[in-house]
């Protein structure tokens, strides 16, 4: 194996290794996923040594730990020019999911997910949506920066085309919870002095 092999897989690996933190919603992620085997399964991949870029296509299944992505394709490569390592995930949308630590299912979608591991930078594009406990934001793209936590949602500004913004209230409870149950007050008890 030569040197540029080596070090293109490792590369790779590096590469992929930053995937599972290129759609952290803004909540607690499960910790241990990071810590987790990384498996791409895709129906054929090819690489491009010379331009340091790897492309798997589809459908492609990304797990590692509860992390889950689908894609019809994954292209993870280094911009000309750059020293930023780039992850762009592309489908029907391409999909993302994540179990929190609170337990709740974290999800992300879009026509286009890319990931830019120098920044900490997760852009959605094209019918972009991100859920967690009920609440949602939708629009055409949303930027959010991992690591400052600041989120930047844009529609296409045309016709009714809108960012949508729905929080639920902080006593929304999921419907397959169990619900709690109210005291019993009794009914025409009479009072002693």
């Amino acid at each position: 194996m030569s040197h540029n092999n080596r070090y293109s897989r490792a590369q790779a690996a590096l590469l992929f290794s930053g995937l599972v933190c290129m759609l952290s919603i803004p909540a607690v992620a499960k910790q241990g996923d990071l810590k987790q085997e990384l498996k791409i399964s895709s129906v054929s991949q090819s690489a491009d040594i010379k331009n340091n870029q790897i492309i798997f296509n589809g459908p492609v299944t990304i797990v590692q730990g509860t992390i889950n992505i689908n894609a019809d394709e994954l292209r993870a490569f280094t911009p000309e020019n750059s020293t930023s390592k780039r992850l762009i995930a592309t489908g029907k949308p391409a999909t993302f999911s994540q179990e929190l630590d609170d337990g709740n299912i974290g999800t992300a979608s879009a026509n286009e997910i890319t990931y830019d591991l120098a920044t900490t930078t997760l852009t959605l594009s094209g019918n972009a949506k991100l859920n967690q406990a009920g609440s949602q934001v939708t629009g055409n793209r949303i930027k959010y920066n991992i690591t400052a936590q600041e989120l930047i949602a844009e529609s296409t500004g045309k016709g009714q085309d809108r960012v949508i913004t729905i929080i639920q209230p902080d006593n929304f409870q999921n419907e397959s919870a169990p619900k709690q149950k109210l005291p019993e007050i009794p009914v025409n008890k009479q009072i002693k002095p």
